[in-house]
């Protein structure tokens, strides 16, 4: 088919023109979800070839309110359990044709803000955030965005849209009362900033709770500084607990990075784990498995998560999820190890 020179772009309703067929019918034959029939299909697609059409993908999401990317929000990029999260969300969305815009907020509530407004500008189908503390702001830009926000890694008191996750303070109640079965009662903990860390501040509220329910002194903790918590925060902290509180017997930490900084400091002082004290973690990262002796934590199943994340929104896109706001509740699993002598 003869050409002019510098010819204008092929518009979808010169396809529908040369094909013999409406500019609606052109579109939908573009489409996976096309109610087209295949003679038609394949005869508009001949013609779109031979004049150089390109759907315009872009045009037909907006058109439609699709944007075909859910956006996602983490606090840092160098934590093992969110990139696994991450990982099952975008395989279980990818089926779809659906992609992941990703986003760290370095467990700061305002870069959060900050950050879900410039996501939300770029027009997602859905957000993802972790966590269920934020701005006021940022609770209504979420509130008012009329997409589906999930909020993860949290059971928040007041959710926003719907939930998946789980209690960060009854994980860690769930530790100690493992820890006071076995007969420990002079417990501390090792945790990190709670103006800082919302889910670090959570697990020591499940700390405190617990151990007050036991009827135990909670007064035994030291912090870690700014997350994510470090293995050299977690040696640090130990000093300070054992100059404090010698006869401490067991430590929680608010995560297996500062757990393990804990033990090694006490391998450098000569108090042997579990004998002297008993060490356990939060996290079930690889350094749990590996270290010795191998240490007692808490699996928050983050693959879990973010499959089961992908299902409910995947759900919601279909319109066959239940009605109303979903909470989807997962139940981490404790890890027993060497360090509080379960191994």
């Amino acid at each position: 088919m003869a050409r002019p020179p510098n010819p204008k772009p092929v518009t979808m309703k010169d396809v529908a023109r040369a094909a013999g067929v409406s500019v609606m019918t052109v579109s939908r034959a573009f489409k996976a979800d096309t109610s087209v029939n295949s003679e038609t299909r394949a005869r508009i697609h001949a013609v779109a070839e031979e004049m150089g059409y390109v759907f315009d993908v872009m045009a037909a999401n907006l058109r439609a309110q699709k944007s075909d990317f859910v956006a996602v929000t983490i606090p840092t990029l160098s934590n093992a359990n969110f990139a696994d999260t991450v990982d099952a969300l975008s395989r279980g969305l990818a089926g779809e044709g659906l992609q992941v815009l990703l986003g760290y907020d370095n467990y700061d509530v305002d870069e959060e803000e900050r950050l879900i407004e410039q996501l939300l500008r770029r027009r997602p189908e859905a957000i993802v955030v972790t966590g269920g503390t934020h701005t006021p702001r940022t609770r209504r830009l979420l509130g008012n965005a009329g997409i589906p926000v999930v909020e993860i890694w949290d059971l928040p008191a007041d959710p926003i849209g719907h939930v998946v996750g789980f209690s960060n303070a009854g994980c860690i109640e769930d530790m100690v009362d493992h820890l006071v079965a076995k007969g420990y009662r002079r417990i501390a903990f090792i945790g990190g900033d709670p103006e800082q860390d919302t889910r670090g501040a959570d697990r020591k509220r499940g700390f405190l709770r617990a151990m007050r329910r036991h009827g135990l002194d909670a007064g035994r903790a030291a912090g870690v500084g700014r997350s994510p918590a470090s293995m050299q925060s977690g040696a640090r902290a130990l000093t300070r607990i054992m100059a404090e509180h010698p006869d401490t017997q067991a430590v929680v930490c608010v995560a297996d990075q500062s757990a393990f900084g804990a033990l090694t400091e006490c391998m450098r002082r000569g108090i042997r784990v579990p004998e002297d004290l008993a060490i356990a973690g939060f996290g079930a990262f690889e350094v749990a498995a590996i270290c010795v002796p191998t240490l007692t934590t808490i699996d928050p199943l983050p693959g879990r998560i973010g499959a089961r994340t992908a299902e409910l929104l995947l759900a919601l896109r279909a319109g066959t999820a239940p009605d109303g706001p979903q909470t989807i509740s997962i139940t981490p699993a404790l890890r027993l190890a060497q360090s509080t002598g379960d191994g």
